[in-house]
């Protein structure tokens, strides 16, 4: 291991010194956190999954941890809004990326509920980054066999709960009706976020509620605001065990252009932050940002935005 890593009293080793290499130096771990071998045990992963065989419109989420990575260079190791260190309150690390088949959706699927279930032995936390929203799916597949049915709260603009794309039942617009369906999420404590945008049908909408979710649009930011989003999540999700899965569509395109189903009208950045903060009494048990398509980015605007979305995912999880 690099010992230009910080270590801490209490055994836990930080990121590279920021004082001591520049930022821009060294291995692109996210947060520049060791990996997952670097050290014997580990409280928090953080796992790639290139992944985009799933996508409807734009490719290329498959090359968004490579980009999430390279934008966390600039996280620090305090929070102040959740006045917290995560990096020395528990050993996070980052766990590498799951290998998995871009050419057989179902095969690309397995191979990730299984990397993503050989990380979180013992029940400990994960945060994924995407990779499309299929990837989804086997995360939850993975997190139900420790956890049992979960509670899901899902920000995008778009509800994912379709049925099938051209017959196909798996893509990243499918993968929360195909989750209900296994019963690997718990009917009537799960909300969408952020919704927006035009749909095929009203029937859209009354099929998404039978499914036992709620909606929460992004207009209704204007009406009840941050505070008000977050107490209606904490309503809906209780003391279930928690999945947050972020599209990065969720922002509106001027905070995160980079994506593959932009949608006019969305959250802005700060906004999202903030209604993470406010899940932290909840019992965060996995997360994924995904949905991450560099090569329409400029100046690392999506980059930053999803890195800073898995910090935060990183810190509720270490204050647990």
């Amino acid at each position: 291991m690099n010992e230009q890593h910080v270590h801490y009293g209490n055994g836990v080793v930080g990121q590279v010194d920021g004082l001591q290499v520049p930022r821009y130096a060294g291995l692109t771990t996210f947060a520049r956190l060791p990996r997952r071998e670097d050290v014997p045990s580990y409280d928090v992963a953080v796992l790639g999954v290139p992944f985009d065989s799933g996508v409807t419109y734009r490719p290329g989420a498959r090359f968004g941890p490579s980009a999430i990575r390279q934008a966390s260079r600039l996280l620090r190791p305090y929070n102040p809004a959740l006045d917290a260190a995560p990096f020395q309150i528990a050993q996070v690390v980052d766990a590498g990326d799951v290998a998995c088949n871009p050419f057989d959706i179902e095969a690309g699927l397995g191979q990730i509920r299984d990397g993503v279930a050989e990380v979180v032995g013992d029940g400990r936390p994960v945060v994924v980054l995407g990779g499309d929203h299929t990837v989804a799916l086997p995360v939850l597949r993975a997190l139900h066999a420790q956890h049992g049915p979960l509670a899901l709260v899902h920000f995008d603009a778009h509800l994912d709960t379709w049925d099938t794309y051209f017959d196909a039942p798996y893509t990243h617009g499918t993968p929360f009706r195909r989750a209900g369906e296994e019963g690997l999420i718990v009917k009537g404590r799960s909300a969408h976020v952020g919704l927006r945008g035009s749909l095929y049908d009203r029937q859209d909408l009354a099929d998404d509620e039978a499914l036992g979710f709620t909606a929460i649009h992004s207009r209704d930011v204007d009406s009840i605001g941050v505070p008000g989003i977050i107490d209606r999540i904490r309503a809906r999700v209780g003391d279930s065990p928690l999945y947050v899965s972020v599209d990065i569509d969720v922002l509106d395109p001027a905070f995160a252009p980079a994506t593959g189903t932009p949608e006019a009208g969305g959250l802005t950045s700060r906004e999202l932050l903030a209604i993470l903060r406010g899940l932290q009494p909840l019992r965060l048990v996995g997360a994924d940002i995904v949905e991450v398509a560099p090569a329409y980015d400029h100046a690392e605007i999506t980059a930053v935005a999803a890195a800073n979305v898995a910090y935060e995912f990183v810190t509720l999880m270490a204050m647990r």
